[in-house]
C-alpha cells in the first residue's frame, strides 16, 4: 500500500510593513526643521526693534517696575506675559524677543504636522503617504516666506502666540478619544480658546471652525457630529459670548479698528477685502511684493479697482468647494476653513489698513490643505513626490531667509517699502526715523519732507522731524515743528522735548520753564529730568545737573543715561570746584 504524501499547508506570509514613516524619522525630521528655521530666521534674529515694537508697552518707562499683575491687566494679558518674561530676560535688548517669536513658530508647525496628519487620515490619503504630506505642510508653513512679517516683527507676537493656542485647542478636538468629546477635553479645548481670545481677537472664529469640522467629515455631511459633541459647544458658546462682548469693547475704542476710523465704511472694507483675499492666495503660490506696509488702494465701489470680479470669484470659489466636497474633501475643506479664518480681519469690520501679511497666519493652514490634496493626487513615485516637496521647502526656505535679512536692517526694511510703495507716506516718515537713529539726519530730513508732501505730518511725525533738525543744529526748525505737536497734543515729551532745544540754544530759562510744564502734565515721565539735567549741565551748573541725576537714579537705579550722566557732571564738578580754589596770582 502506497503512503501517502503528508502537506504542509503553508502559513499566508506577513504583510510587509507599510511605506510611512518610523518615529525616529519624525525626530530626524524636527530636528531638521529646527536647523531650517533657524538658518532662515538667523538673520531677524539681531534684528532692532521696527515699527510698532517702539510702541509696545514694555517701552513704556512705567513699565520697567511693574509687577507682572500691572503687565497683565487690559485685554491681551497673555500677549503682555510673554513680553514681560522677555523684558526680565533682556529687557530693552530686542534678541529675546524674536528668539521667542521664532520658537512660537516652531511648535505652532509641530501643531500644523499633527492637524494635516488626522486630517488626511480622515480624507483617505494613502497611509504611505500621510506622513510625507504632512511633513511637507508644516516644513511650509515654517518656511513659507509670507511668514516673515509675523515671525521676524515683534508686534506680531500677537499672532504667533494665538495662533499657537488656537491650533493647540483644535489639534485636542481632532484628536479627541473618541467621537463624543469628554467634558475634560471640552475643558481643555475651552481654556486653550481663553488663552487665543485672550491673546489676539482673531481667535474668536474657533467655535465656527469646530461647527465646520464637525459637519463636513461627518458620514453623510449630516449634524450627528455635532449633536455628539454637544458639551464643548455648550462651553464654547458661554466663552463666546463673553468674548464676543471683549472684541466690541475692543473695536468701539480701537484707533486702528471698528466701524468709527475714517479710513473705511463698512462696505468699502469689504469690496477692498474681496481683492486683497486674492492677493493673499497670489502671495501663497508666489511670494514676491512682499512689503511691511502695503499700499493697497480702497475700492470704495463695487466697481472700483475690480471690486466686483473679486466678489464674484469668491463666490464662485465657495460654490465650488460646497459642491466638490464629496470629489476632493481635503482641498474643499481647505478652502472653507481659509474663508472661515481670514473673514475677523478680512470681510466687513474696518482695519486702517487693508492689506498686511501677518492676517495669512492664521488661516495659512486653509491654503495648505488645498496643497497637499493636489500634491497626493500627483501621479508621480513617493520618490518623486519627495524630491518635488523637498525642492519647493529649499527655494521657500532661501526666500524667507532673504526676506528675514531685510527685517534684520530697519534701514534696508524701510528702503524696500518705499521703494515698493513710493506714494505712501508712513514708510517714508519710517526711513526718516531709521535714518535719524543711524546718524543720517540730512537723508532723514529729505524723508520727511517728502511725506510731508504726501499727507499732513501727525503728532509723531511732528515730533521725529524736530529730532532730526535738532539733530543738525537747526534749533529753530525744531522748536517751530515741536509747536506744531503741542498745538496737536500737548503731552510732557513735547515740552521736555522744547525744554532740551531751548537747552541747547542755551536760553536757559525758556528751557526749564518748558520742564516744568512738561513736569505739570506728567511726572513720571523720566526723560524730562534728564533733559533738565543736561540744561544745567549746558549752564554749566553742575552741582544741580548732579543733583537730578542722582534723584533719577535712587527712583530707577537702572536708567542708562543717569549711569553715564552723573560720572561726568561730577567730574566736571570736582574740576570747577578745583579752579575756584586755586589762588588768583
Amino acid at each position: 500500500m502506497k503512503k501517502r504524501k503528508r502537506t504542509v499547508e503553508k502559513r499566508p506570509e506577513a504583510a510587509p510593513p507599510p511605506e510611512g514613516f518610523r518615529p525616529w524619522h519624525y525626530a530626524l525630521a524636527f530636528a531638521a526643521a529646527c536647523a531650517a528655521v533657524f538658518a532662515a530666521y538667523g538673520p531677524a534674529l539681531r534684528g532692532p526693534f521696527v515699527f510698532d515694537d517702539r510702541y509696545l508697552p514694555f517701552a513704556e518707562h512705567e513699565f520697567h517696575r511693574a509687577s507682572l499683575i500691572a503687565w497683565m491687566r487690559g485685554v491681551r494679558p497673555f500677549l503682555m506675559a510673554s513680553y514681560w518674561l522677555n523684558y526680565r530676560i533682556s529687557h530693552m535688548e530686542p534678541f529675546s524677543y524674536h528668539l521667542v517669536n521664532v520658537l512660537l513658530h516652531l511648535a505652532t508647525g509641530v501643531l500644523i504636522f499633527l492637524i494635516a496628519m488626522r486630517l488626511l487620515k480622515w480624507a483617505g490619503a494613502e497611509e504611505r503617504l500621510r506622513g510625507l504630506l504632512a511633513l511637507f505642510a508644516g516644513g511650509l508653513f515654517l518656511l513659507h516666506p509670507v511668514q516673515t512679517e509675523s515671525v521676524a516683527y515683534v508686534a506680531s507676537r500677537s499672532e504667533g502666540l494665538s495662533v499657537f493656542f488656537f491650533y493647540a485647542a483644535f489639534a485636542l478636538f481632532l484628536y479627541r478619544r473618541s467621537p463624543a468629546i469628554s467634558w475634560l477635553e471640552s475643558a481643555g479645548i475651552l481654556l486653550l480658546f481663553g488663552a487665543a481670545v485672550s491673546t489676539k481677537e482673531h481667535a474668536a472664529a474657533l467655535p465656527l471652525l469646530l461647527l465646520l469640522t464637525d459637519y463636513f467629515w461627518n458620514p453623510g455631511f449630516s449634524f450627528s457630529g455635532i449633536r455628539k459633541n454637544w458639551r464643548v459647544y455648550a462651553l464654547l458658546a458661554v466663552a463666546g459670548a463673553i468674548a464676543l462682548r471683549v472684541v466690541y469693547r475692543i473695536l468701539r475704542h480701537s484707533p486702528s479698528a471698528g466701524f468709527h476710523i475714517k479710513e473705511f465704511t463698512w462696505i468699502q472694507y469689504f469690496y477692498t477685502e474681496c481683492r486683497a483675499i486674492w492677493v493673499y492666495v497670489r502671495m501663497f503660490v508666489l511670494p514676491y511684493g512682499q512689503n511691511v506696509d502695503h499700499d493697497f488702494a480702497a475700492s470704495r465701489g463695487i466697481l472700483d479697482h475690480g471690486a466686483v470680479i473679486g466678489l464674484a470669484a469668491l463666490i464662485a470659489l465657495g460654490a465650488a468647494a460646497i459642491y466638490f466636497r464629496r470629489r476632493y474633501p481635503l482641498a474643499c475643506y481647505g478652502i472653507l476653513m481659509f474663508l472661515l479664518l481670514l473673514a475677523p480681519t478680512s470681510s466687513f469690520i474696518p482695519l486702517a489698513d487693508p492689506l498686511a501679511e501677518r492676517r495669512l497666519y492664521l488661516p495659512f493652514l486653509g491654503l495648505l490643505l488645498v496643497a497637499v490634496d493636489c500634491l497626493r493626487r500627483w501621479r508621480v513615485s513617493r520618490t518623486g513626490l519627495a524630491a518635488a516637496m523637498l525642492g519647493i521647502l529649499l527655494v521657500a526656505g532661501w526666500l524667507t531667509a532673504a526676506r528675514a535679512a531685510v527685517w534684520g536692517n530697519e534701514t534696508a526694511l524701510w528702503e524696500d517699502s518705499v521703494a515698493k510703495a513710493p506714494n505712501k507716506a508712513r514708510p517714508r516718515q519710517h526711513l526718516a526715523y531709521a535714518y535719524f537713529t543711524h546718524g543720517q539726519c540730512d537723508a532723514a530730513i529729505q524723508q520727511y519732507e517728502a511725506a510731508a508732501r504726501i499727507t499732513t505730518p501727525d503728532f509723531r511725525d511732528w515730533i521725529d522731524w524736530a529730532l532730526a533738525d535738532d539733530c543738525l543744529h537747526r534749533w529753530d526748525e525744531a522748536i517751530e515743528k515741536l509747536q506744531q505737536a503741542a498745538s496737536i497734543r500737548q503731552t510732557a515729551q513735547v515740552y521736555a522735548l522744547l525744554g532740551l532745544v531751548y537747552g541747547h540754544q542755551n536760553k536757559t530759562a525758556l528751557a526749564l520753564t518748558a520742564l516744568d510744564a512738561a513736569e505739570h502734565l506728567d511726572r513720571r515721565f523720566e526723560d524730562l529730568y534728564i533733559y533738565r539735567a543736561i540744561v544745567y549741565a549746558g549752564a554749566y551748573d553742575y552741582a544741580k545737573a548732579a543733583d537730578v541725576y542722582r534723584r533719577v537714579l535712587a527712583r530707577d537705579p537702572r536708567n542708562e543715561d543717569a549711569l553715564s550722566g552723573l560720572p561726568i557732571v561730577e567730574q566736571r564738578l570736582r574740576a570747577q570746584q578745583q579752579r575756584f580754589l586755586q589762588p588768583q596770582h
